[in-house]
């Protein structure tokens, strides 16, 4: 049995089906499919901090699935944007964890996660992406192992 690490970026995952489809991810078809005959390591949902009630009870949903929920607080600048990604936090956390672990799971369509993914692959780990195929940056899917698209059956409704 292999060891697997999961990693998703909910951000990501979120506006990118929502986006493409209309509809949301299935975090359970997800949680089924990749730890299919895998001992799971770490599993760590990263989200930005809203402080409402529907995100805490989408947070224990996750927890009764098997994710950690990590959280960081949404920052609004003074020019009026915002920022909440978890970027360098899922490169350590994947750096950490990946020693423990045969497979990385990461579901995110964001470019900037290239260079992990190309360094952990290099390091001889097998790394899953898992994207919305037309969100999904390219170079990201040329530096998986495998490219798993966000599709119907990881699609709630």
């Amino acid at each position: 049995m292999k060891n697997v690490v999961l990693l998703v970026d909910v951000q990501n995952v979120y506006y990118t089906t929502r986006q493409t489809y209309g509809r949301n991810f299935d975090y359970n078809a997800f949680w089924a499919r990749a730890t299919a005959d895998r001992q799971v390591v770490k599993a760590i949902a990263y989200a930005t901090e809203r402080g409402d009630q529907k995100q805490r009870e989408f947070q224990n949903i996750l927890r009764a699935i098997g994710f950690e929920g990590k959280l960081k607080n949404f920052i609004q600048r003074a020019d009026g944007s915002a920022k909440g990604d978890w970027d360098v936090g899922i490169t350590i956390d994947a750096m950490e964890y990946a020693a423990a672990a045969d497979v990385v799971v990461l579901v995110s369509g964001d470019g900037d996660f290239d260079l992990l993914v190309n360094t952990l692959v290099e390091k001889g780990k097998v790394v899953e992406v898992y994207g919305v195929p037309k969100l999904t940056a390219a170079s990201l899917i040329n530096a998986a192992s495998e490219f798993i698209p966000i599709e119907n059956g990881l699609l709630l409704g």
